[in-house]
């Protein structure tokens, strides 16, 4: 069986919530509490990041931050430079968490390694049920139908289309496969969404969305995802 790397991108620059990762959630950073949830599952668990301020915030729990380029225009190049600092093999399977993610489920991480073992497809990632009606409508929450064989046919912002699943922010690719895609130029769909996801299926990679049953939390995108965070987590 192929080792497991979970793999934590992590900027500073993000364009709708200034310093997000570094976001004080009840006592605990944003980053901070994406890693401490999934070191309960792996010890391989690094966060790859250009800030310093980023790994001075993570010292307290861990050494395993690996400084990246600034350079890198999405989280998947980000990755790959860690991949490669950590002399990973091509059949290595790599656990891309999104950094905005506090409250994704251990079951539904181990639901999408376990299913990568199993059927190995190119990509995998993960959906779930609409928290509610008004997600539909919300840009921020990405939306993913899918062909009878569970695999992406599209990912969207906006539709009224029926039969779709709430994407949740989380990738499994192998080394190998994580090679190509770093090699291809950003499509065209992939620039007017931004969805980096766009990239893979329009380059006829295959995406295998694995199903979590459970309503899960939104990420952290807006000032209303914090308010809602901090809630949640008082009622922990």
């Amino acid at each position: 069986m192929e080792e497991v790397y979970i793999i934590i991108p992590a900027r500073i620059g993000s364009t709708r919530l200034l310093n997000k990762p570094l976001i004080d959630l009840n006592g605990k950073s944003l980053i901070q509490r994406v890693y401490l949830n999934a070191s309960k599952i792996s010890k391989n668990v690094f966060i790859a990041t250009d800030s310093e301020e980023i790994e001075q915030n993570l010292s307290k729990y861990t050494s395993k931050v690996i400084m990246t380029s600034s350079d890198h225009i999405s989280g998947t190049d980000r990755i790959f430079e860690a991949a490669e600092k950590l002399n990973l093999n091509n059949d290595s399977l790599i656990i891309n968490l999104q950094g905005d993610e506090p409250f994704l489920p251990l079951d539904a991480i181990t639901q999408i390694i376990e299913k990568y073992q199993s059927i190995q497809p190119d990509v995998i990632t993960l959906s779930c049920p609409f928290n509610d009606i008004s997600d539909l409508n919300n840009p921020n929450c990405v939306k993913v139908s899918t062909n009878i064989d569970n695999y992406a046919l599209d990912f969207l912002r906006i539709s009224d289309e029926k039969n779709l699943n709430k994407h949740i922010g989380i990738y499994g690719y192998s080394l190998k496969i994580l090679k190509k895609l770093v090699a291809l130029n950003p499509s065209n769909r992939e620039i007017e969404f931004k969805l980096e996801q766009l990239r893979f299926l329009d380059n006829d990679f295959s995406i295998y969305v694995s199903h979590y049953n459970n309503i899960v939390p939104h990420g952290i995108d807006t000032d209303s995802d914090v308010k809602k965070a901090k809630e949640i987590l008082k009622n922990l």
